[in-house]
């Protein structure tokens, strides 16, 4: 049987990808913890002098979980990425040098020493690895980790830590030189474009979290939090697609509303952006909008609101805030909507080009078909269906939209009565050698070729109504 799936192939990683492979390493370093996170936001909210109910013994909690529990939890898991727990010990050793050497909180050099007190230690392990005398296994590892953990220590408490210090300090400045300007919506200019080509994390892992938790202990909120992560601008656009978009990108828009703004998985509304660049105007607008608002009404939250979803943003609110919160949102989704409405109404072509992006990987997996049998991976790759027994979705962080693409797509086996494939979600880099296919969102394919280069992957423009799982669907059940 020659039932075949059109699938893309890529040799060299483009910069973009190297960027996303980077902002999804520093995700996978925060998204284990974010529940800490969490709880330190929810302790500052509560117990702090301006908090809902003060009380100063809790208070005293919030400065050493900022000081020592984030950083170090954060180190620990970054060298576990790395080497293992023998690289999450080292993370950690390095990490108390950074902190104890520092008079900010370390989050950013806490995710830079954790990566590197793990790589260290794999090379060491490398270096020796089939040259330990039968008996002295123990001794060795115990000594590797305790000598090279004591001199990542000090050398991050007298160099690392003070030079991540200046970096961190030079960044602060100009980012607040930027707030008292007034210019802090500019950010947005950024931030959407940033969004929409999946380097997202790198900005908010990497620059916003650690500021903005910087400032909350000092002022209690921080408007950081809100600058990339506002649900109201892809609201606006979504609702727009619902009224005035055409065809497919009609349909399927209510229920990316539904994921988007409740769920949180901001990467729904990605695709309906690409399709048509120019509503990424009205994403800009949006965001600048809502961070004015944010500002205006001097709003903050407590932590980064991890999903962004409005029920996040709602929890992580200090008293006092609601008011600018939910003003922010809404008028980011009504610019946004307003915005990419006049764009969608005045596209003479949206009828054909709405229904363009959802059928040309159709046409295109039809003329594989037609082609034959498997070809060489130097060009397109064509799946043949038979024997499939695992199909992984992925995605940067492996528990947004990879997780909700799974799962739509279980069902829709189990309804078929398919129950002998396995479908389960992941985040790029982890997904099982095992796997017979994997599913990942176009814009993500030259990142997972870096991970799986021997892999046969299909792209997909949605996660819930893409053309490639519909025609990956029935092949299988023909099969």
């Amino acid at each position: 049987m020659e039932n075949v799936v059109n699938v893309t192939q890529v040799k060299t990683p483009s910069p973009r990808a190297r960027i996303q492979a980077f902002g999804g390493f520093l995700t996978n370093m925060v998204l284990p913890n974010i529940g800490a996170f969490i709880a330190w936001g929810i302790l500052t909210a509560l117990f702090i002098p301006s908090g809902w109910i003060p009380n100063k013994e809790l208070e005293a909690i919030v400065g050493p979980a900022i000081t020592y529990l984030l950083p170090l939890l954060l180190a620990s898991t970054g060298g576990r990425m790395v080497a293992g727990q023998r690289g999450a010990v080292m993370g950690a050793i390095g990490a108390i040098g950074l902190i104890v050497g520092s008079d900010i909180p370390m989050f950013l050099g806490a995710m830079i020493i954790g990566p590197l007190g793990g790589w260290v230690i794999k090379k060491f392990d490398k270096s020796i690895e089939n040259k330990v005398p039968a008996g002295f296994e123990m001794i060795v590892n115990n000594f590797s980790i305790g000598i090279l953990g004591f001199l990542l220590m000090i050398l991050s408490y007298f160099f690392i830590g003070p030079v991540i210090e200046s970096a961190n300090n030079l960044v602060t400045s100009a980012i607040k030189a930027l707030v008292s300007t007034g210019f802090l919506p500019l950010l947005s200019l950024i931030n959407e474009p940033a969004k929409v080509l999946f380097l997202n994390n790198v900005i908010d892992q990497g620059i916003y979290y650690p500021l903005g938790m910087q400032e909350t202990l000092e002022a209690g909120k921080s408007i950081y939090f809100t600058v990339a992560s506002n649900p109201g601008p892809g609201l606006g656009l979504l609702l727009a697609f619902s009224f005035f978009g055409k065809k497919a990108a009609k349909r399927t828009a209510p229920g990316a509303i539904i994921i988007h703004f409740f769920g949180g998985i901001h990467e729904l509304y990605f695709p309906y952006v690409l399709m048509k660049p120019l509503t990424l105007i009205g994403m800009i607008l949006g965001g600048m909008s809502g961070i004015t608002v944010f500002k205006i009404f001097d709003a903050g939250l407590v932590a980064g609101p991890s999903p962004g979803s409005i029920f996040s943003y709602l929890a992580l609110t200090p008293k006092g805030n609601f008011l600018g919160i939910i003003l922010g949102v809404l008028v980011a989704a009504g610019v946004s909507f307003i915005v990419t409405s006049i764009i969608l109404k005045l596209d003479k072509k949206a009828v054909e080009d709405d229904d363009e992006v959802f059928t040309t990987s159709i046409e295109k997996s039809k003329l594989m078909k037609s082609e034959g049998k498997q070809i060489s991976r130097e060009s397109d790759e064509i799946l043949t269906v038979n024997n499939i027994s695992k199909i992984s979705f992925a995605c940067d962080a492996g528990a947004g939209s990879s997780a909700l693409g799974a799962t739509t797509f279980r069902k829709r086996l189990q309804k078929e009565n398919i129950t002998e494939i396995e479908v389960k979600h992941y985040r790029i880099e982890d997904v099982p050698a095992d796997s017979d296919i994997i599913v990942v969102h176009k814009d993500l394919l030259e990142r997972a070729r870096l991970s799986h280069k021997n892999k046969t992957i299909i792209t997909i423009d949605n996660y819930i109504n893409d053309p490639n799982l519909a025609k990956l669907m029935n092949e299988l059940k023909e099969e």
